[in-house]
């Protein structure tokens, strides 16, 4: 299936590992340039190394209200446009309502929360119709997750945000998603895991309640939220794709 990529140009933020480097590698794959970004240069660096000529490494705070800007004008410097925008953070901190502090609540916010809106504005004011705008949130979105109280605090309020800017620049031809990944075998998986005191048992009991029966592999997130920011999408919009093996069972 052509997914009218070719010579498109995407930036996936938090893109050196896990979902959003796997959403970089698939959007590469079908001939797309990408700007991916890190904490740090040379992390960004060695990442975008992996995926070849076609894609750039830059070194980025999301919540840096500069570095939206500054990376739509990297992407269009190097490969001459602007086409869509994966907004994908790392989780924040685990904890409880009784246990998550001030300071863990107020680095999710600005990261996560308005960190993302920052970039959606910006992509907002760049793109031109077929422009597409992704967000990486999670299943929290629907139902609260056992500790991962500031994800489900935070999560349905960026849902809530995506669905209203749909609505805004829908009539532009802009076109705003949200993918919601499921238990998928990353990083931030293992120490989720880790923190029961007993890995393999937490992800056996885990893989016990999705009907595939196994953890998801960043690579089919990453084709998934791909063809999402593709043309081969384009009457997609509004919408919260989960990517989680059948766990959600609500329609």
């Amino acid at each position: 299936m052509d997914l009218g990529l070719t010579d498109r140009t995407y930036l996936v933020t938090g893109a050196t590992r896990g979902l959003g480097l796997a959403t970089a590698r698939a959007l590469v794959a079908d001939g797309a340039n990408v700007v991916i970004t890190g904490r740090t240069e040379e992390a960004a660096a060695e990442a975008a190394a992996t995926l070849g000529e076609r894609a750039l490494g830059l070194a980025a705070d999301n919540a840096d209200p500069t570095a939206p800007a500054r990376l739509v004008a990297a992407a269009r410097e190097r490969f001459g446009g602007f086409d869509g925008v994966l907004i994908s953070v790392g989780g924040p901190a685990p904890g409880t309502a009784a246990d998550n502090t001030d300071d863990q609540w107020e680095t999710a916010f600005e990261t996560v929360f308005l960190g993302a809106v920052r970039f959606a504005r910006t992509a907002v004011a760049e793109l031109g119709e077929g422009g597409a705008i992704g967000f990486v949130l999670s299943g929290s979105v629907y139902e609260p997750i056992a500790g991962l109280t500031i994800s489900n605090g935070l999560r349905p309020g960026l849902a809530g945000f995506a669905k209203s800017l749909a609505d805004e620049v829908g009539p532009r031809g802009i076109r705003v998603v949200g993918v919601l990944p499921g238990r998928i075998a990353t990083d931030r998986m293992t120490q989720l895991d880790a923190l029961s005191g007993d890995p393999e048992g937490s992800r056996d009991r885990n893989c016990a309640t999705i009907p595939l029966r196994r953890y998801g592999d960043p690579d089919e997130f990453g084709r998934t939220a791909a063809f999402l920011l593709s043309p081969a999408a384009s009457y997609l919009t509004g919408v919260m794709i989960p990517v989680d093996g059948g766990a959600r069972r609500g329609f």
